[in-house]
């Protein structure tokens, strides 16, 4: 690198990290608002649980399809033009979700057509979501060198991390010494308007960033690639990149097969991403002023407590920051799982028990501290590090979506579930983090330190291998 390069790229980074931010912002933004959006739609309309579960969820929908449109984007589009569109989807998102009377309903009269219209400006911002979630690590882990790409890629999960956190103050400054009845009217609303000014600053700040090289070589834009590539190396080390990229992509082919390096390395992004949902973070993360509640704590201390989850959550994503490009991704993720497990079963314990307290908190920030420590951060690197060049966009799309889904199935049941029995569901957490260690143990790969290139090379030696082996024992 170019010893002026490293704050070029940092600031690239901190501008597509806003998308991680939002990310966050978005998906946290519903944790104080959920009690007055029962109040104010689902007991009003005197609708079940589930129902509420799924509106809760419902901006999941929305990373489920953003998810799998983001390949598509990001291939056709370009990945900085995919930012621009979640940008503009989080700011129209912010603002109808705030207002979703808006041109065709009364305020202050919920009914079904305005529970579904507000369910729908959810679910948009749920595909910005899901195309940024895609999107800004692989935006990251193409314009970063390898000597600082985990790094740089973890930056976007402490976004994610840093986002939730600053909506989780601001939703309890909005709720903050406020009658029950003004939240459950007016406060809401706000907690929803405050995400229209992180999005408008992302939307305008990503025009000074450039695109990606090697989406730019994938377009056959080299001298462009190689403008921005000298920009970040020394001209012979920005040359050999260049050479290093363009023979990663055929020449009469710049796009590949789903398949063409394998089935194996696709179901191995797809459980990591099924893996860092089934672990039931998201659980812990969207119901926390409710899980708090439940442990004895009035409204104004639950947010007060989940604002410290919140920093704890900062705390440990920052030590996976400065230690992924250090120790690796494989052990950071086994000792996450580990604690996790530790984490997760001794909730179920004190559920099992009827001794819900301060152990419980004690047990939920282990559990929260374990996983921003590793499965929070390391994940969306390895998604953005282990696909060849030419199915990368597919490949990370099919993973997003895949872990968008199985965010949905784990949220939008967990109501359900915990009327079912506490401890029977925290134990299901606990046993999928236990699984987790396992699978990272037997099955993924470390990348630490090599291009996007050595590793494809590696992949395809992996697989021609296999492939070898196969036929021998036929």
């Amino acid at each position: 690198m170019k010893k002026n390069s490293y704050s070029y790229i940092v600031l690239i980074t901190l501008v597509a990290t806003l998308g991680g931010l939002l990310f966050g912002y978005d998906t946290a933004v519903i944790s104080g608002a959920e009690g007055a959006l029962q109040a104010y739609f689902t007991d009003n309309l005197e609708l079940s649980s589930l129902v509420h579960g799924i509106t809760v969820s419902s901006a999941l929908i929305g990373c489920i399809i953003g998810g799998f449109v983001s390949g598509y984007l990001a291939s056709n589009v370009g990945r900085k033009y995919s930012l621009v569109i979640a940008a503009m989807l989080f700011l129209v998102s912010a603002l109808g979700s705030g207002y979703p009377e808006f041109l065709f309903f009364t305020k202050g009269e919920p009914t079904m057509a305005l529970l579904i219209t507000f369910n729908i400006y959810r679910i948009i911002g749920g595909i910005g979501v899901g195309i940024a979630s895609a999107v800004a690590p692989m935006y990251i882990g193409e314009m970063a060198p390898p000597k600082i790409r985990g790094t740089l890629v973890s930056l976007n999960q402490f976004a994610i991390i840093f986002g939730m956190l600053v909506v989780y103050f601001i939703n309890w400054g909005i709720a903050k010494g406020q009658p029950v009845e003004w939240v459950n009217d007016i406060g809401w609303r706000y907690m929803f308007f405050s995400e229209a000014v992180p999005a408008l600053l992302f939307l305008v700040l990503l025009f000074t960033v450039p695109e990606t090289p090697r989406y730019l070589i994938s377009k056959h834009k080299d001298d462009k690639a190689m403008s921005v590539l000298n920009r970040v190396y020394e001209k012979t080390m920005a040359k050999a990149t260049m050479f290093e990229i363009k023979s990663s992509f055929d020449t009469a082919q710049t796009k590949a097969k789903l398949f063409a390096f394998g089935k194996a390395i696709i179901v191995i992004g797809v459980l990591l991403s099924v893996f860092q949902q089934f672990v039931g973070i998201n659980v812990a993360l969207y119901y926390a002023p409710r899980i708090f509640e439940s442990m004895g704590a009035g409204r104004d201390a639950s947010m007060f407590q989940t604002i410290i989850m919140g920093l704890v959550n900062v705390i440990f994503t920052l030590i996976a920051i400065l230690t992924v490009d250090k120790f690796g991704r494989k052990p950071l993720l086994i000792i996450g799982s580990i604690g996790m497990t530790i984490g997760m079963f001794g909730v179920a314990g004190m559920a099992f028990s009827n001794a819900i307290g301060i152990g419980t908190l004690v047990f939920i920030i282990i559990y929260t501290a374990s996983f921003m420590m590793s499965w929070g951060p390391v994940v969306w690197v390895l998604i953005a590090e282990i696909f060849p060049n030419k199915i990368r966009g597919q490949a990370v799309a099919i993973a997003v979506a895949a872990q968008w889904a199985a965010n949905y199935f784990i949220s939008s049941t967990y109501p359900a579930m915990m009327e079912f029995s506490g401890g029977l569901t925290y134990s299901f957490y606990g046993l999928m983090s236990l699984l987790s260690a396992i699978f990272i143990w037997k099955f993924v790969p470390e990348t630490k330190g090599k291009s996007l290139e050595e590793l494809e090379t590696i992949l395809v030696k992996s697989q021609q291998n296999t492939t070898t082996q196969k036929s021998k024992a036929s």
